[in-house]
């Protein structure tokens, strides 16, 4: 088996982290395989939405510090990041479906998708901490622009295991779902997000990401640079005729605190 699978459910992309017996942790192969899968999704032109998930139960334990230094040493390394992932944006949205361990550079690979679901029993947390691992697969800064930097100080200097309510109360992850359940719920919302109209979403997007550490009015003509060309999407004009015809589709619903 790959040590890493990816399968595809319509426009939705499926990237299975597989080294169940090291709690899905990241050496240099596992890094150049995730680069790939990223860039295909990019590339493919179908596909939506790609989640992110992990075997066995757990997600991912962040990099085998066993190989690191294959980490370091992959030629790739300084284009994508040492663990294969976090200076690459393939421009559509991304979903981490957590269950189990999300540890160190795993909690980073969680961080630099766009939306995460957790089942119940996932556990988050630095926890490299100990063994004096920087963070260098964007942890110092994703983290703040998630969760402010008050908890990302204190997950990165503690080292703290924090369960999967804490992590939703701190918006670490934005639904909690019964162990278990969650690649089911990051798939059913893929399914939808990749149902709407991709251009404005994409845009949106974009112009989200970019807004940390950007002051207004310089963000506001930024948002109307990336998305007010979208105005004359096809799809942008199907939905709008779609609207006027009484089409009023049901919106996800959230399943609200845990």
């Amino acid at each position: 088996m790959a040590k890493v699978e990816v399968e595809r459910d319509g426009a939705v992309w499926v990237l299975t982290l597989n080294r169940p017996e090291v709690h899905n942790a990241v050496d240099g192969e596992t890094a150049d395989l995730i680069t790939g899968a990223v860039e295909g999704f990019a590339e493919d032109r179908e596909a939506g939405v790609m989640v992110v998930t992990g075997a066995g139960g757990n997600f991912c334990s962040g990099a085998d510090l066993g190989a690191a230094g294959e980490l370091i040493g992959r030629p790739d390394a300084a284009r994508t990041g040492p663990m294969g992932f976090s200076k690459l944006d393939p421009g559509k949205p991304t979903i981490a479906a957590v269950e189990g361990s999300c540890y160190a550079g795993g909690l980073e690979l969680a961080a630099w998708c766009d939306l995460r679901v957790a089942g119940a029993g996932a556990r988050f947390g630095c926890l490299s901490r100990r063994w004096g691992v920087p963070y260098v697969d964007g942890g110092s800064q994703r983290f703040p622009r998630i969760v402010g930097q008050g908890n990302a100080l204190y997950l990165l200097i503690t080292g703290v295991r924090i369960d999967a309510g804490r992590a939703y109360d701190m918006g670490l992850v934005q639904e909690v779902v019964p162990a278990g359940g969650a690649l089911d719920r990051a798939l059913e919302l893929a399914r939808g997000i990749s149902g709407y109209p991709q251009a404005s979403l994409r845009a949106d997007r974009a112009a989200a990401l970019a807004a940390p550490g950007t002051p207004l009015p310089e963000g506001l003509d930024l948002e109307a640079a990336t998305s007010l060309p979208t105005l004359a999407d096809p799809e942008l004009l199907e939905g709008l005729r779609r609207f006027a015809e009484g089409d009023r589709p049901e919106p996800p619903t959230s399943p609200g605190r845990p």
